[in-house]
Formats: C-alpha cells, sequence, structure tokens
C-alpha cells in the first residue's frame, strides 16, 4: 500500500497508524496533510506535527507520485486520468487537480499537475453489521447510503456485499468504476466489473453474469437509469452516493436509504417513501 510515494513522503506516513489513515494530500510547495481518524492533521519527517515542521512535497515529488502510480506508463491510465484520477495498485483513489488541456471539447489530458488526493481503501469487517440487521430481516433490499465524501461509503458498501453473500450465497455483481470498491473481500459469491460506467456495467453483467444483486459507488444523477432497469429486472442494488438527506435525492427508486452522520455513523434509516425505520 502507499509504495508509489517518495521516499521521505513515505517514511512520515509510516509513523502514522495505517488503520487510521484515510487520506493524503500533496499539494506542490505545501505542507503534506493526512486525514487520520477522521481529523486532517500535518505530517513531518516523524509523523504528526505542526504545520511549521511538515514536509513540503516539491512539483517534481508530486508529478513522481502520479507517475509511480500509474505503474510508470501513463498511456495504460489516459482514460482514468481524462476523469481526473487514477487508481492504485492496492485501490487507493488517486485524484488529480491541475491544467485541464480540452480538443474539440473534450478533455484530451490534465497537465502541470499541481495536488494529489490520495484516499487510502479501508476494510473493517463487521462495519455493516447493523445496516444488515435492520434492512435485511426478510432477504436483500436494495439500499442507497448516504453521505458526503470521506465517511465511510465505499468501506460499508465493501462489508455489506461481503455479509449478503456469507449470509445468503447469492450471485454478486460488482460495478466498480474507479477501482476500488474491489479492494478487499467482497464474499465468495461475487463478480467484479472494473472501470466501465455504470450503464455498460449494469446492462453487460446483467445479460452474461445473471446476478441477483448489483453493488456499485458514488451514483450520479445520470446513474439512476442503470439502476432502474436493473431493479425492474428484479435484481437488488447496493450503492452509496455524495447526498446528505433522503429529499436530495433525485429518483426515489430503493427499498432503504442509510443516512451516515460521521465516519461509519448511521444517522438514520429511511423506507422507500421516506418514513423512519427502526
Amino acid at each position: 500500500m502507499l509504495e508509489f510515494l517518495p521516499p521521505r513522503i513515505l517514511d512520515a506516513v509510516r509513523h502514522v497508524n495505517a488503520n487510521l489513515l484515510y487520506e493524503l494530500r500533496l499539494r506542490a510547495d505545501k505542507p503534506l496533510r493526512a486525514n487520520v481518524d477522521g481529523a486532517f492533521v500535518f505530517l513531518g519527517e516523524r509523523g504528526v506535527c505542526g504545520a511549521g515542521e511538515a514536509i513540503c512535497a516539491t512539483g517534481g515529488e508530486v508529478e513522481e507520485t502520479l507517475f509511480a502510480a500509474c505503474g510508470y506508463s501513463v498511456y495504460s491510465v489516459e482514460d482514468q486520468i481524462r476523469r481526473g484520477f487514477v487508481t492504485g495498485r492496492c485501490g487507493e483513489r488517486i485524484g488529480i487537480a491541475g491544467t485541464y488541456v480540452y480538443e474539440k471539447g473534450a478533455v484530451h489530458s490534465i497537465r502541470e499537475i499541481t495536488s494529489l488526493c490520495i484516499r487510502i481503501p479501508h476494510e473493517i469487517r463487521g462495519c455493516a453489521e447493523e445496516i444488515f440487521a435492520r434492512c435485511m430481516n426478510g432477504g436483500p433490499v436494495s439500499v442507497l447510503i448516504l453521505a458526503p465524501p470521506g465517511e465511510g461509503k465505499t468501506t460499508i458498501l465493501r462489508d455489506l456485499a461481503r455479509l449478503v453473500s456469507e449470509k445468503t450465497a447469492c450471485n454478486i455483481l460488482v460495478s466498480d468504476e474507479r477501482g476500488e470498491l474491489a479492494a478487499g473481500d467482497l464474499g465468495r459469491t461475487a463478480d467484479v466489473v472494473r472501470f466501465a460506467d455504470k450503464m455498460t456495467a449494469f446492462t453487460a453483467g446483467i445479460r452474461a453474469m445473471r446476478p441477483e444483486l448489483i453493488v456499485t459507488d458514488e451514483l450520479l444523477p445520470e446513474d439512476y437509469d442503470a439502476v432502474e432497469r436493473a431493479m425492474f429486472a428484479g435484481i437488488c442494488v447496493f450503492a452509496s452516493a455524495h447526498l446528505k438527506r433522503y429529499e436530495d435525492v433525485p429518483k426515489k427508486l430503493f427499498s432503504r436509504y442509510v443516512i451516515l452522520n460521521g465516519l461509519g455513523r448511521i444517522a438514520e434509516i429511511r423506507g422507500s417513501e421516506g418514513e423512519h425505520v427502526d
């Protein structure tokens, strides 16, 4: 994990408990920051420190980090880069900030990379037990997990898929558009489609893999048609969205809506009509 980091930054990171490290922020000529146990801190040579003692990544180190994360072959991940991220070998999602270059109205590349946001995947077995117990009494139902970025949606989805696999042995299709959802144990009955958009993954998966449950991450408004098509075919869907409230969901397709409040904490669960579920 994180082997693509420059040596002095990797040394600093190794002074932090890896189980509590959720995100790194590398900004050219600015202090190194990390999300440790839900709070942002600065990192220096010996780990957590004040801003004045923090390591400042150079522009060269930022670019070298991205190059290394690509396996020293930028061309192999061009499509990802055009979408603003690459995925590391262990499922680390690396967001990219820089100068977007357009060609014929579409993003052609990103140059002059200035910042990287590195999200570290975690597997926390059992973190979805409460959701499973409160939502799956009669078997799997479609569930949408709502929370802002960085509050554990992907980790919960991963564990929820594992629980359903272990307890029901149903066939699960995982639509892993960014290559991070499948960075962990999804159970023995899960099949994974990586780096395809949701409509493509859902359509091909339904035709070829006969899933009983589809699991995907980070729904956008344009993705709800794919979800609706799967549900019309009798398939349950587990998904997440960067939303805070049930009222903000553009299409009310799901049987249960789990709203998080903080890192992995359940604030409330709503039913298909918005009613509160105990």
